[in-house]
């Protein structure tokens, strides 16, 4: 092995947003110490129980994905397990998300953009 995984890197506008709607998404904390990150305005990281690091940082003109739009690509898409797609809808629509492909019925997968338009896909877990 040459390297191991450490986080996922999001860009976004707003740091504090972005944080606050994957804290509500993944039930993650934010800018708990690690020595691995300074921590500072523009950025912060998200800890979640199962190990996994997601960070967001500030991008000056940040200009969102738009999914499927290849002018504008996707750029990191994160995949997160849902046990009922319905109702892991409701509650990331709630937090502010928007829905960009409720698929059609068959799939096991619907595509949503973050607050900073970064898309993310809900997968049946």
């Amino acid at each position: 092995m040459i390297a191991e995984p450490q986080c996922v890197v999001v860009d976004c506008a707003d740091v504090v947003e972005l944080s606050r709607f994957y804290q509500s998404l993944v039930g993650a904390v934010v800018n708990q110490p690690d020595p691995r990150w300074s921590l500072g305005d523009g950025w912060a990281t998200l800890h979640t129980d199962t190990g996994f690091v997601l960070a967001v940082q500030r991008v000056e003109d940040h200009r969102p994905p738009r999914w499927p739009d290849p002018a504008r690509p996707q750029q990191s898409p994160l995949d997160l397990g849902a046990v009922d797609l319905d109702r892991a809808q409701e509650e990331v629509l709630g937090l502010g998300a928007t829905l960009l492909d409720e698929g059609d019925g068959k799939r096991c997968r619907r595509v949503f953009a973050d607050p900073a338009g970064q898309p993310f896909c809900l997968v049946r877990d």
